[in-house]
């Protein structure tokens, strides 16, 4: 079982910056693969980073060269770091956990609203 926390969140303009952390519980962080989705209201809830248990990041092209996202085993803790927000960025963002050998990610944390505003 692994709890995930997300903080970080907030109202930012347009071109600003701002840091999402998740925190995890548990000893086996290492070896998840982790993701972070954001879902705005009446959409659909959608990838936007993940990044391997082996350090291989991946990005929708939405973000691409904007959000960076890491992860500090020695922690428990993965992060995106969002530059260069806009507006269409807004949402709640949530981050995810899998086993390596799973498809699907079977943890999520209870999410943070991210607002930019223009």
């Amino acid at each position: 079982q692994v709890q995930l926390v997300e903080s970080g969140g907030g109202l930012v303009q347009a071109g600003g910056s701002l840091r999402l952390s998740c925190a995890a519980s548990g000893r086996t962080f290492s070896s998840y693969d982790m993701g972070w989705f954001h879902q705005a209201p009446g959409k659909q809830r959608e990838l936007v980073a993940a990044i391997s248990s082996g350090g291989t990041t991946n990005y929708v092209d939405s973000v691409k060269g904007r959000f960076t996202i890491s992860r500090d085993n020695a922690k428990n803790t993965a992060y995106l770091q969002m530059n260069s927000l806009k507006p269409e960025d807004t949402a709640v963002y949530y981050c995810a956990a899998k086993p390596r050998s799973l498809s699907g990610y079977l943890y999520w944390g209870q999410g943070t609203q991210v607002t930019v505003s223009s």
